[in-house]
């Protein structure tokens, strides 16, 4: 038995050691040191993780609402109206009126309205970005001490296993040479019975630690995928965007004078076909972000409810 304790011993944690030293003046048995291992072994990390759950769902929670969706939404429904045909040529009749040159100022004040979305679009995902780096840095915090709660988890059922596999062995051996004594019998039966209590806390630990690696799994892909949503922000924008204010500014220029009349028109289109494309690739990206967000937020539950069984 003296190696049994031993390896239980080895399975108490820095926070367990610590309330055993605190209660130390109160006489405590073998046996009821051991059924208090068996009911609790692996408490403390299980506690802690509970709460970095609870630290990390607000954060999810918090930062949802700090993505570049909003602008693009408006920018999306902006592009549409640009109206090309208001740049062909409606007659001699019609330039020496005036007309033409009216159309074209329209299309001018298009352009206008569509390259104030797009700035805007920059900025509000700019502010966005910003807006999230506070939430990114406590979940980053916090993953970081929850791997290492979720790592000394699994360390505590390993140790458990062992510890369990031995007992186990012990009981077999003892039960062999007890032969009819009672005594020695009811003993195994006590030690046996402690056996199936620690069978069942593992049980209940594994669970906690399995749905512990789904969050953080989780929680690295929905950075990722934020990370990857930010850049792609600053690229679309940055790019097609400046790309777009180039190509069309100029045009819109030719067509505030009514000189836009006659001009290939086929590059600018193009240009602003683009930007419409990598808007709605965008929009599509934020919507795999919230997904990613929403199946963290799942997964944090579900880990909740698990340790919670286990707390």
């Amino acid at each position: 038995m003296s190696s049994s304790h031993d390896r239980t011993a080895s399975l108490m944690t820095p926070a367990k050691l610590a309330q055993v030293a605190s209660g130390a003046r109160a006489p405590v048995s073998p046996a009821a040191y051991l059924d208090a291992m068996a009911h609790d072994v692996g408490h403390a990390h299980v506690k802690r993780l509970l709460e970095l759950r609870v630290d990390l769902d607000k954060q999810v929670a918090a930062s949802a609402a700090a993505t570049a969706r909003p602008s693009l939404e408006k920018l999306a429904a902006a592009l549409p109206p640009l109206d090309f045909s208001l740049l062909k040529s409606k007659g001699l009749w019609a330039s020496m009126t005036g007309k033409n040159k009216n159309a074209g100022a329209e299309f001018a004040a298009q352009v206008e309205r569509i390259d104030e979305a797009v700035k805007a679009a920059a900025a509000e995902a700019a502010a966005a970005q910003k807006e999230h780096l506070p939430h990114a840095a406590a979940t980053e915090r916090a993953l970081v001490e929850f791997e290492v709660e979720y790592a000394a988890l699994d360390k505590v059922i390993d140790q458990g296993a062992r510890w369990l596999q031995d007992m186990r062995n012990q009981l077999k051996t003892r039960q062999a040479a007890a032969g009819a004594d009672e005594q020695a019998l009811a003993q195994i039966r006590t030690d046996a019975a402690r056996c199936e209590t620690l069978v069942g806390r593992l049980k209940l630990l594994r669970a906690g630690a399995a749905a512990s690696q789904q969050v953080h799994q989780a929680c690295k892909a929905t950075a990722e995928r934020r990370a990857s949503l930010a850049a792609s922000v600053n690229k679309g924008l940055a790019g097609e965007g400046k790309q777009w204010r180039s190509r069309l500014g100029t045009l819109a220029g030719a067509a505030a004078e009514g000189k836009a009349a006659g001009l290939n028109l086929e590059g600018a289109k193009e240009t602003h076909e683009e930007l419409g494309k990598r808007v709605a690739k965008l929009l599509d990206e934020c919507g795999q972000l919230r997904a990613s967000e929403e199946a963290l937020r799942r997964h944090l539950a579900a880990m909740g409810e698990q340790l919670a069984a286990a707390a």
